[in-house]
């Protein structure tokens, strides 16, 4: 049996077979390889976008933590702000004693977030209460002030002195990081 195949369907033929081989050394060569390292960097993303959305989430429930805190807050952080002035004190609580003195301000302690200022106090009173009264005052003052023990109580005729030591907070004017915000 003899087959007749023009001289043309022959090189078609052996062209296609050429192509063919080509297309499938391509393919197993170029194609699958890259397929499989695409497979494998499209699992990583995956994996990556999953932790990205974790710490996004975390981000974001902790910036309206801090929302929240500092609007709670609020006088208390421009408390630790203001800068303590000793005449304004003694303006501002002297009501509560017929005379107030206050010491010579002297820096006790600074780290490095807080600037901790030691003040020694004398004052008259007439009656333990107005003691009280003030320090209900200086709880809701301009400052954070902390009135240190032992307070000293002499009684002196009609008067009674006493002596103590507060430390007032001011933080330290280091510039602060500004809170990142959700773009």
């Amino acid at each position: 049996m003899h087959v007749n195949i023009s001289r043309q369907n022959l090189y078609l033929l052996i062209l296609s077979l050429i192509a063919l081989v080509f297309v499938l050394v391509f393919s197993f060569n170029v194609l699958i390889p890259q397929g499989k390292e695409y497979r494998e960097q499209r699992i990583e993303l995956a994996k990556e976008q999953k932790e990205l959305e974790s710490y996004q989430n975390f981000h974001d429930e902790t910036l309206e933590v801090l929302k929240k805190l500092q609007g709670d807050n609020r006088h208390i952080i421009k408390a630790l702000d203001t800068k303590f002035d000793p005449k304004r004190f003694e303006k501002q609580h002297l009501e509560y004693f017929n005379s107030l003195t206050l010491s010579e301000i002297k820096q006790a302690s600074q780290d490095e977030e807080f600037v901790v200022y030691e003040v020694n106090t004398s004052s008259k009173i007439n009656s333990p209460t107005s003691f009280y009264q003030f320090l209900e005052a200086v709880n809701k003052s301009d400052w954070i002030i902390g009135v240190n023990f032992p307070i000293h109580f002499k009684r002196e005729n009609e008067m009674i002195r006493s002596s103590f030591t507060m430390q007032v907070y001011t933080t330290s004017k280091k510039e602060l990081p500004e809170v990142a915000q959700k773009p």
